[in-house]
């Protein structure tokens, strides 16, 4: 048995899509909502801030696919995978951030790479995804799309490869079913280079009606982010966003060796997703 925690996110739902009537699965959520999973997928309830909640869940399981909220500063990880290791956990596949890797110093990567050092030293078989910016962050300018046909962003001529959600899930689902993957670290990104200005161009073009992209300042966006993330973090994606480093900006072959098929583009994940935008 498969277990799958964040099973409501854009990762998990398709993950459990991926290996719904390949293997036995268990989404784990904590919220209180009803939710719909696949066919022949069980669900249980269970806050990775209270890690025995997690027991019942990932009794009989012999893998665990771990996403943690946020940066995952509140979360006792070793309390985590000693509970999955205790059910019959063997192997963790972990959903990390590239910048874990791109940026080994800043603070507010810090704690996803106390927890990769966590998994790794778990005593469990492990696999580590690094994905970099998804392109479900584009969900944020939903509102001001529906309302004013607008969408506001810093640094609009930054290309980034970012990465489709559903590629991240495909490729968790192939790591989680094949052993033969424990001890690597798969850097995940889109195919291509992709600035906001492009990303609101394509949005425009799945839409069939015109955007208007307005660049905000540094401060402007900085202070919008504060809104809803912590400064540290709100820090460190504005360094990514406005000076990505060579290797933040490299397209990685991951995804597609993975899967074998080359990774989706934004105007790919904007063209199945643009009824939230209308």
């Amino acid at each position: 048995m498969i277990v799958v925690t964040g099973a409501t996110g854009n990762v998990g739902r398709s993950l459990l899509k991926n290996l719904a009537g390949t293997a036995a699965v268990t989404a784990v959520s904590r919220g209180q909502l009803p939710v719909d999973v696949p066919e022949g997928v069980r669900h249980r309830r269970a806050d990775l801030a209270e890690p025995e909640t997690l027991r019942p869940a990932v009794a009989g399981a012999h893998a665990l696919f771990l996403l943690v909220a946020g940066a995952g500063a509140h979360l006792d990880v070793d309390q985590i995978l000693q509970v999955s290791r205790a059910g019959g956990v063997e192997r963790v596949v972990l959903l990390s951030s590239q910048a874990a890797g791109t940026r080994p110093e800043s603070v507010s990567h810090a704690p996803l790479r106390d927890i990769e050092r966590a998994v790794e030293n778990s005593g469990l078989a492990w696999t580590i995804l690094r994905p970099g910016g998804f392109a479900s962050n584009a969900y944020a300018w939903a509102e001001s799309v529906r309302a004013r046909r607008t969408v506001a962003a810093p640094f609009g001529d930054v290309g980034l490869p970012v990465v489709d959600p559903d590629d991240i899930a495909g490729v968790a689902a192939t790591v989680l079913r094949d052993a033969a993957h424990a001890g690597r670290r798969y850097e995940l990104t889109g195919p291509a280079l992709s600035t906001p200005r492009q990303r609101a161009a394509d949005l425009a073009a799945a839409l069939g009606e015109p955007i208007e992209f307005v660049e905000q300042s540094r401060d402007e966006a900085r202070a919008q982010m504060l809104r809803f993330m912590p400064e540290p973090v709100v820090d460190g994606t504005l360094s990514i966003l406005g000076e990505p480093t060579p290797a933040e900006q490299r397209v990685s072959p991951h995804v597609q060796q993975l899967l074998g098929r080359p990774a989706r583009t934004f105007a790919h994940w904007i063209e199945r997703n643009v009824d939230a935008f209308r």
